[in-house]
């Protein structure tokens, strides 16, 4: 079994696992306890009553969150003709369909990919790699569209990805340790917003079972999902 360190036990000393908060307690909680010297992230987990074994139960979807997420993202855009153009004054990190070629060599120094809808049949050969790092365009997430620069402006912004995953869970980053306490609440209340409106209607029973919030090095900290069913 893994040894904590001795920041981490003082962080738990005092904490009670079976507590449900409201999200701003949990989150001034979180805040207090920060067992890491570094700049941790801030990410929530939430438990949903949902199957994703069946199609008409998957919740996935993009939020906007109003403060970002404090992480630098770099963005590249697989575009050609006037779109390169766009892309760059949007202030995407690489542009271009060569990129292509680039990606097949290995080369992945990206944290999103936006593509118009004329050159996704360049990249279907790329699933494979692209799918499970998560950065395969996606209609449904907006990074295949026509509008690239909104696209490159919503990620550098803050805009999240999320999706349900095999157990039924989500977890998503909301920020790091270093925000505001206002500023967390914020974008904890945009995320769960997003989520309690993506309920699939095939979806029974409690939707929202759990949520917590956690960083990087640190506990969780349940909040009471009361307010979300």
């Amino acid at each position: 079994m893994a040894t904590r360190g001795k920041r981490y036990r003082e962080a738990v000393r005092d904490l009670d696992r079976a507590a449900r908060y409201q999200p701003r307690e949990a989150l001034e909680r979180l805040k207090g306890a920060r067992p890491a010297r570094f700049d941790e992230t801030v990410d929530v987990a939430v438990r949903l009553g949902v199957d994703p074994r069946h199609a008409d139960q998957l919740v996935r979807g993009t939020v906007v969150l109003p403060h970002g997420t404090g992480k630098r993202v770099r963005v590249l855009v697989i575009a050609q003709g006037e779109k390169v153009r766009e892309a760059e004054q949007a202030g995407a990190d690489h542009v271009g369909v060569e990129y292509v070629a680039k990606i097949k060599e290995g080369w992945l120094d990206v944290d999103a990919i936006v593509a118009t809808p004329d050159v996704m049949g360049q990249l279907g050969q790329l699933g494979r790699v692209l799918g499970p790092r998560g950065l395969m365009p996606n209609p449904k997430a907006g990074t295949v569209t026509t509008d690239v620069a909104k696209a490159v402006r919503d990620i550098k912004a803050g805009k999240i990805e999320f999706r349900v995953d095999k157990t039924g869970n989500v977890h998503a980053p909301i920020g790091k340790v270093s925000f505001s306490v206002e500023q967390l609440e914020a974008n904890f209340s945009a995320f769960m917003d997003t989520i309690v409106r993506a309920k699939p209607p095939a979806a029974k029973g409690t939707y929202i079972r759990t949520v917590a919030v956690s960083s990087t090095m640190g506990p969780g900290f349940r909040v009471d999902p009361a307010g979300y069913r």
